[in-house]
């Protein structure tokens, strides 16, 4: 796969091969998905990894599954051990602006023409295996590149659950599962037990787990299933302490130490206070970066060899946007990709702590799937009025849908499209003594950044 695709017609020929990709059964643009629908199975991904070599086997890999968090984790471990003077490759999902976000290594997104060689490469193969989704297509690729690109170890996102997840073929140095809370609950459960045992299917036979701070049932299922694979248990928050010291605007800082008192690695005591800088902002940032401590302590224990400065400057560097990012300070416009109860009340907890007391118009565009109650129970208090607007995501819900389930509570709404105009909107109503809050989805907050980068910066 050396071709060299010809720059004048590089881009239609990237375009054409996104077109394939997405060609596929897409479930991230579906509005609803039956729960008993049959393209959940790992069976395709296996084949697609029996033709291909299996290509996940050919470097180790830390395995990152959760409700929230999960992202944010997963980039603070890739960048710390990157920092480390490591080949790093890096999967996630969803994109914001650009697919090659998805597949990257070292902090670089593959490149076109490595998309477009690599789907040449896979259109063959899956014509044996029919029905191959988008996303087990995409993580195939993305396992491949990152055995040809010779990686010395990579960090995987689950897409959504775990236990049937297109990324639960490897067998990780490390299982991590962020917090869990109710989401994508027509597919994964109405529980959080339910829920929780679609996250725990990553733990591996004999494999460490992290297990970030849980509600009670999350952690009870995640603890069993641990005990019945033998897999030895780290609980952030029983293993470690850890406390913030200061914030602003443009980071937060904290201490981490282990709780035990006698833990030696390579020379290193574990249990000597760190302090750790990070750009990702709210109380929640803290856990994640608690549970991406422990992730790193076990992938130090197994051989890589991640020292104290690696992960502080990965902590520092880490970028991950419109999670909590502030777009302008004064007033300030924030955005976040808020997008079910949990996350909303997380987002309402950093808002009140950044911005104490300062009204706020919400911009909310948000999926036509998920519980809408959930959310606007807790973000409406604290906002003034509503702009209802709708990215152009295939799963938003209209503004006039939006408006309709926001009329029954007692705050203004209006609707607005396209998304474009509601930010235009509400930067015009808010003038200089309120602030303006997009969220709803991953969707309308990148949506809001692109606008604001090219438009409104």
């Amino acid at each position: 796969m050396s071709r060299q695709v010809g720059r004048p017609d590089m881009n239609k020929r990237y375009q054409e091969t996104l077109d394939w990709i997405y060609s596929w059964v897409d479930f991230s643009m579906k509005r609803h998905v039956d729960d008993k629908h049959r393209f959940f199975k790992l069976d395709r991904m296996n084949q697609l990894m029996d033709l291909v070599d299996h290509p996940e086997k050919k470097y180790p890999s830390v395995h990152v599954a959760g409700t929230k968090g999960k992202g944010s984790t997963a980039m603070l471990i890739a960048s710390s051990l990157y920092y480390r003077g490591l080949k790093v490759g890096l999967y996630t999902s969803p994109h914001l602006e650009d697919f090659r976000e998805r597949i990257v290594i070292n902090g670089a997104m593959i490149s076109e023409n490595s998309v477009i060689e690599l789907a040449e490469y896979m259109k063959p193969l899956t014509e044996k295996v029919p029905e191959t989704t988008t996303f087990e297509l995409t993580t195939a690729m993305a396992f491949q590149y990152f055995a040809q690109e010779e990686v010395d170890i990579a960090v995987l996102e689950v897409g959504m659950g775990g236990r049937l997840d297109a990324t639960n073929v490897v067998d990780p140095l490390v299982s991590v599962i962020t917090s869990i809370s109710y989401d994508h609950t027509s597919v994964l459960g109405d529980t959080l037990a339910e829920i929780a045992a679609e996250k725990g299917g990553i733990i591996k036979p004999g494999r460490p787990v992290v297990i970030a701070p849980q509600k009670p049932e999350a952690l009870e299922t995640l603890l069993k299933i641990a005990e019945e694979r033998g897999s030895p248990v780290i609980e952030t928050d029983k293993e470690y302490s850890y406390e913030p010291l200061k914030h602003n605007l443009d980071s937060q800082t904290f201490q981490i130490q282990s709780r035990h008192i006698a833990i030696k690695s390579n020379n290193i005591s574990i249990n000597t206070p760190l302090k750790l800088t990070i750009p990702l902002l709210g109380a929640h940032q803290i856990e994640n970066a608690a549970t991406a401590v422990a992730a790193l302590d076990i992938v130090r224990l197994k051989g890589f060899h991640v020292n104290r400065k690696a992960i502080k400057a990965g902590f520092r560097h880490v970028q991950w946007p419109a999670r909590f990012e502030i777009l302008r300070k004064k007033p300030p416009v924030v955005i976040d990709s808020a997008h079910n109860g949990d996350s909303m009340r997380r987002l309402v907890e950093s808002i009140d702590e950044y911005f104490p007391e300062l009204p706020f118009i919400l911009v909310f565009g948000a999926s036509a799937d998920k519980k809408l109650s959930d959310m606007l129970e807790v973000i409406l208090p604290r906002v003034e009025l509503v702009i209802a607007t709708q990215s152009l995501h295939p799963r938003a819900a209209t503004p006039e849908e939006l408006k309709e389930v926001i009329d029954q509570y007692s705050v203004p709404v209006i609707a607005v499209g396209p998304a474009e105009v509601a930010l235009e909107d509400a930067i015009s109503l808010t003038g200089s003594t309120k602030g303006i809050l997009v969220t709803g989805s991953i969707f309308i907050a990148a949506a809001a950044r692109a606008i604001w980068s090219q438009n409104l910066k």
